[in-house]
C-alpha cells in the first residue's frame, strides 16, 4: 500500500494525507490530462492530452511525427498533470503531479487491453483498434483513419497531490 507524505513547508504538518486510493480515483476518472516532456535543445513541452489510469500507470498514445513522440525520442522523462480545482480556486480540489519514465507498449495483448479501457472511459469519442504495434483510431463511420499512434504508459516514480486540507503530499514508489 502506498503511504503520502506531507511536505511541512508547503502545508499543515497536522494533516492527514490523502489516501492513496482517493489520489488513484482521481487520476482515474480525470477526463483530461496535460503531459510535459523535454524538447531536445531542453525547453518544456506542455499539451493536453486524453489517457487512462490503467493498473497503477498512467497511458496515452501521440502520433509518429508530434512534438512529443521527438521528444520522448530524447528523453523519456515526464510529467504528467490533472486536477479538480480548476474554477474553485483554492479552497476546492486537488490537483495530481505524476513524474516517470515513458515506456512504449508494443505487445498485442497489452495494446488491447487499453484500447478497452479508452472505449469504457471515452465511448466512440475515442475508439481504437491495435494494428501492428500501434493504435489506430476508428471513426464514427467504422472505417479507420489514417496513421497510428504509438502506446506509452508511465508507472510514476513519484507522485504529488496539492489541495487545500493538506498542502503538499508526496507519494513514492
Amino acid at each position: 500500500m502506498t503511504t503520502g507524505k506531507i511536505d511541512p513547508r508547503y502545508g499543515d504538518p497536522s494533516a492527514t494525507a490523502p489516501p492513496w486510493d482517493d489520489i488513484e480515483r482521481l487520476l482515474t476518472d480525470a477526463q483530461l490530462y496535460w503531459i510535459i516532456t523535454v524538447r531536445t535543445d531542453g525547453r518544456p513541452h506542455a499539451v493536453p492530452l486524453v489517457g487512462v489510469w490503467h493498473h497503477g500507470a498512467f497511458a496515452f498514445c501521440t502520433g509518429a511525427e508530434e512534438q512529443k513522440q521527438r521528444n520522448l525520442d530524447a528523453n523519456p522523462l515526464v510529467a504528467v498533470t490533472t486536477g479538480t480545482t480548476g474554477a474553485g480556486g483554492w479552497n476546492v480540489g486537488k490537483d495530481i503531479v505524476v513524474e516517470g519514465t515513458a515506456l512504449r507498449v508494443t505487445a498485442a495483448e497489452a495494446l488491447q487491453t487499453l484500447a478497452d479501457a479508452w472505449f469504457a472511459k471515452y465511448g466512440e469519442d475515442w475508439s481504437f483498434e491495435v494494428r501492428g504495434q500501434e493504435f489506430v483510431e476508428l471513426s464514427h463511420s467504422g472505417g479507420s483513419t489514417e496513421g497510428g499512434a504509438r502506446v506509452y504508459q508511465v508507472k510514476p516514480a513519484k507522485v504529488i497531490a496539492f489541495g487545500n486540507a493538506h498542502g503538499q503530499t508526496t507519494y513514492r514508489f
